[in-house]
């Protein structure tokens, strides 16, 4: 009896999350047979716990300047042909209500299930077939296209885009599938590392610090030295293992192994002058003064490590004791000694060299046929929205290039 010929695609994408859910949408909705392909029992749960919840879908003040990569110029193309305006307008078509809070990010009012709910809708739109949880054995190319081994069976596809993400949260799904395939393609790999993860440090060396875990502060937080230079003001939050919060979690994405961070802890104020007016002007205690700056458990420790009396009266400080607090506050050094690694990262830094793919359709150079989106490649977005509207800008240039039959 013949075997009956493996079904055929125009696009089958690999990853349901949000790159691969956009683009099959899009382009089903452009008429090509379409079939999505995720090996998760639950669909989507990256976005569903973006945003604690409610995720933060985009940023408005989003420009090529808010992303790393080996090869900075990639990401222009695509984000400037489908920007933040664009994906609002879809989320507003689909009746979400949403909000922008700090520094044009936005998030739903409601929950980041609905923004799952607007992308399956999308692909229905487009009449995207789904294969969910289905697991994929082997690529092999073929001509034309490709040839999948899937756990449902054979699959032939004219064209095919990974969209598989990083390795950042891997109790959700999370695997190096996409970076695996791209080198069995013939593609290189910028080493991939956690981002936008909170930072550790020696226990030992953090003994001091772990009762004030729960304590947040605004810093303003740096690493690094020229064109690789991240600094930020944020808010930092001390943890049991070291420092994570918004100001940490970008500076990050810049940290290397082994190098100083550069905390400013009172950012825009003049510490010494503070002070030294405090003295002239008041008889209070070293520690209450201080502690109207910082937390008082931070205060506590810092005059602590100092050597400085919390109860002494500000009057009876010399000038110079004032102003080596001053600058302790301003400069403040320490070494991570690692992160928390990708099941506390929020994305994937590294991935598919750009520098192999085409800006504008994110199509592969060394192999017909083939495209990477979203967060499979070297492209990583600031905290904030940034890698949401990556995944949309990616997605939309992809689907906008696939050839229809």
């Amino acid at each position: 009896m013949p075997v009956p010929p493996a079904p055929a695609y125009d696009v089958v994408i690999l990853g349901a999350g949000a790159a691969g859910l956009f683009c099959a949408g899009r382009a089903g909705q452009r008429g090509l047979k379409v079939l999505l392909i995720d090996p998760a029992e639950k669909l989507a749960e990256k976005i569903r716990i973006s945003g604690g919840g409610r995720c933060n879908f985009s940023n408005l003040g989003t420009t090529p300047a808010q992303f790393l990569s080996v090869n900075p110029d990639y990401c222009r193309s695509a984000l400037a042909r489908y920007t933040p305006a664009d994906f609002t307008r879809l989320v507003q078509k689909h009746g979400i209500a949403f909000h922008e809070k700090h520094k044009g990010q936005l998030f739903c009012d409601g929950s980041a299930e609905q923004i799952i709910i607007l992308l399956q809708a999308e692909c229905r739109a487009g009449a995207v077939s789904h294969w969910q949880p289905c697991n994929v054995h082997s690529v092999r190319s073929t001509d034309p296209g490709f040839e999948l081994s899937t756990s449902r069976g054979l699959v032939q596809t004219r064209q095919l885009v990974v969209a598989t993400g990083g390795l950042s949260i891997p109790k959700i799904g999370a695997s190096d599938f996409g970076h695996r395939l791209a080198r069995q393609f013939g593609h290189k790999i910028i080493e991939p590392r956690p981002a936008l993860v909170p930072l550790t440090f020696d226990a030992a060396a953090w003994a001091d610090w772990v009762p004030l875990a729960g304590a947040s502060l605004p810093v303003e937080i740096s690493t690094g030295t020229g064109r690789h230079q991240g600094r930020f003001t944020e808010d930092l939050l001390f943890t049991h293992r070291g420092l994570s919060g918004p100001a940490v979690l970008q500076i990050s994405s810049f940290w290397r192994p082994g190098e100083p961070l550069d905390i400013d802890l009172l950012p825009g104020q003049d510490a010494v002058a503070a002070l030294r007016a405090a003295k002239q002007q008041s008889k209070r205690q070293l520690g209450n003064v201080l502690s109207g700056l910082l937390p008082q458990r931070l205060t506590d420790v810092w005059l602590s490590r100092l050597g400085l009396d919390a109860a002494k009266p500000l009057p009876e400080l010399r000038d110079a004791e004032l102003q080596r607090l001053a600058d302790s506050l301003s400069l403040w050094t320490l070494t991570p000694s690692g992160t928390e690694g990708y099941r506390k990262a929020e994305v994937t830094a590294g991935g598919v060299d750009t520098r192999e793919l085409d800006s504008r359709s994110m199509a592969s150079k060394r192999c017909a046929g083939l495209y990477f989106i979203g967060e499979v490649v070297d492209v990583t977005g600031w905290l904030g929205g940034y890698n949401f509207q990556w995944a949309w800008a990616s997605a939309a240039a992809c689907a906008g290039a696939l050839a229809v039959a």
